[in-house]
C-alpha cells in the first residue's frame, strides 16, 4: 500500500475544510450569524470598507473553495486578502502573530496558499468539469479521425 495514494483525498479534505471555515467566518460577519462580527452578534454594516467587502470575499472564496470550483484563484484571492488583514489590522499592534491576535489571518493566509499551489485535491468540481471536458474533446477528435477524407 502506497501512502501517496491518500494525497488526493487527504488534500480535498484539508481543502475543504478550510473553505468552510472561511465561509463560516465570512457568513458571521455578513448576516450575524454564528456570533456574528468578531462575537458580537451584529453583521457588518452593508458596503462598509474594508469590513463587509472582506466578508464577502471570504464568504464567495469559501463557497468556491469548499466545493472546489475555481479553486486556485478563489484560494488566491483568499490568500491575499488574509495577508492584507494582517498587515494592515494585526500587524501594526505588535510583530507577532500571538501578540497581535492575528494568527487566524496567517494560517488562513498560508493554508490557502498552499491550496492554490497544490490545487483542490482529488475530490473537486474542478477535477469533475476538466474530465467531462477532456472526455468531450477526446470524442470530438475521435469523431474527426474517423471521417473519411
Amino acid at each position: 500500500m502506497r501512502i501517496d495514494r491518500f494525497g488526493g483525498p487527504a488534500l480535498s479534505l484539508f481543502r475543504m475544510v478550510v473553505g468552510l471555515l472561511f465561509l463560516c467566518h465570512g457568513l458571521a460577519s455578513l448576516f450575524g450569524v454564528f456570533g456574528g462580527n468578531r462575537g458580537t452578534g451584529e453583521p457588518v454594516p452593508l458596503g462598509q470598507w474594508p469590513g463587509w467587502w472582506a466578508a464577502l470575499i471570504q464568504a464567495l472564496c469559501g463557497a468556491l473553495v469548499l466545493v472546489g470550483l475555481f479553486t486556485r484563484p478563489a484560494a488566491l484571492l483568499a490568500s491575499g486578502s488574509m495577508a492584507y488583514a494582517y498587515f494592515v489590522v494585526h500587524q501594526p499592534e505588535a510583530l507577532l502573530p500571538l501578540r497581535n491576535h492575528g494568527e487566524l489571518s496567517v494560517m488562513f493566509c498560508w493554508s490557502f496558499l498552499l491550496i492554490a499551489i497544490l490545487g483542490p485535491g482529488s475530490w473537486a468540481l474542478d477535477n469533475l468539469l476538466g474530465q467531462r471536458g477532456g472526455r468531450e474533446l477526446a470524442l470530438d477528435a475521435e469523431a474527426r479521425s474517423s471521417v473519411p477524407a
